[in-house]
């Protein structure tokens, strides 16, 4: 790699981590034709086509794979190294913060963490990802600032700081019989199910503890997040089960009504998660503080 420049090994490792010549120049906020020069000169330097064309997209020969953790490193370390000093005061932070999270969380705590940024580090740019592979690496190169969800095994590097306990609740149109009268067992078993699974599951867990509790439900649609899910039941007879903060603000913004589920499901810890090098960074101190002290507050219903 002794005839590439810096800019030139950055663009390697966007081309290799995005696989698109039109992503990897959006990642860099330079134009298609500009990362397609780009790539021209980083395969004369490397004397290596680097990606080859496969069927409709690109992938990267043996060569750049053999590179890939090499260059992510030096990027990374180059980048950390040539930094310049970062201000301390949250109004003078100027930053772009990527946060990993599902949808439910956007609606509360990604609307309250965006008011306060505004209000106290309007430099700060919030990028939020949705999940998706939840893995450590994206944590690691930084690529993911932070991760806020039910956090699985990220390693002992990984700072995991507890959030909260989150119930979960029923969401059902506003016009529908369902919003009406108790909703009992029963009636919560007989009625039309929307599902909420990334994978598109029709069966989870909910449908376990009916069973254990005698009973079934029909699913009859599954969508991929609960913004969808809201969306269906808002203008349907059915119910969709929601973790409570999310059915709280959808009641707000949309034609839905919450409803407590008529069944003992367990609460389900949701956490933040960091990797270490960013423990003393000013502008992810103050992310995590933020999204810590906006979690404790009473109306996001999380159980210290």
């Amino acid at each position: 790699m002794a005839d590439l420049d810096l800019n030139l090994l950055v663009a390697l490792d966007a081309l290799l981590r995005e696989g698109s010549v039109a992503r990897a120049a959006d990642r860099l906020g330079l134009s298609a034709p500009a990362m397609s020069r780009t790539l021209t000169r980083i395969r004369t330097a490397l004397g290596d086509p680097v990606l080859v064309r496969a069927g409709r997209g690109l992938v990267p020969t043996p060569r750049a794979l053999a590179l890939q953790e090499q260059v992510r490193a030096v990027v990374r370390d180059a980048t950390a190294l040539l930094a310049p000093g970062t201000p301390t005061a949250p109004e003078q932070l100027t930053r772009t913060l990527t946060l990993r999270v599902n949808d439910g969380v956007i609606p509360l705590l990604g609307t309250a963490l965006h008011q306060r940024a505004r209000a106290e580090a309007p430099g700060l740019t919030l990028r939020f990802v949705a999940e998706g592979l939840e893995d450590v690496e994206s944590l690691r190169d930084g690529e993911v600032d932070l991760d806020i969800g039910v956090q699985g095994a990220l390693g002992p590097e990984i700072r995991v700081q507890r959030l909260g306990e989150e119930s979960f609740m029923c969401l059902v149109g506003r016009a529908s019989p369902l919003a009406r009268g108790r909703l009992t067992l029963e009636r919560f078993a007989l009625a039309e199910h929307i599902g909420v699974s990334r994978r598109g599951k029709l069966r989870t867990p909910l449908d376990d503890v009916l069973e254990q509790h005698g009973h079934s439900r029909r699913v009859t649609a599954v969508v991929p997040n609960m913004l969808a899910a809201a969306a269906l039941v808002a203008g349907a007879d059915a119910v969709t089960t929601v973790n409570g903060a999310f059915a709280r603000a959808a009641a707000q913004l949309m034609p839905v009504k919450a409803r407590p589920v008529p069944l003992p499901l367990p609460r389900v810890t949701v956490a933040q998660a960091w990797h270490p090098r960013f423990d003393r960074d000013p502008a992810h101190v103050w992310l995590r503080r933020t999204v810590k002290a906006l979690c404790d507050a009473p109306v996001f219903g999380a159980t210290p």
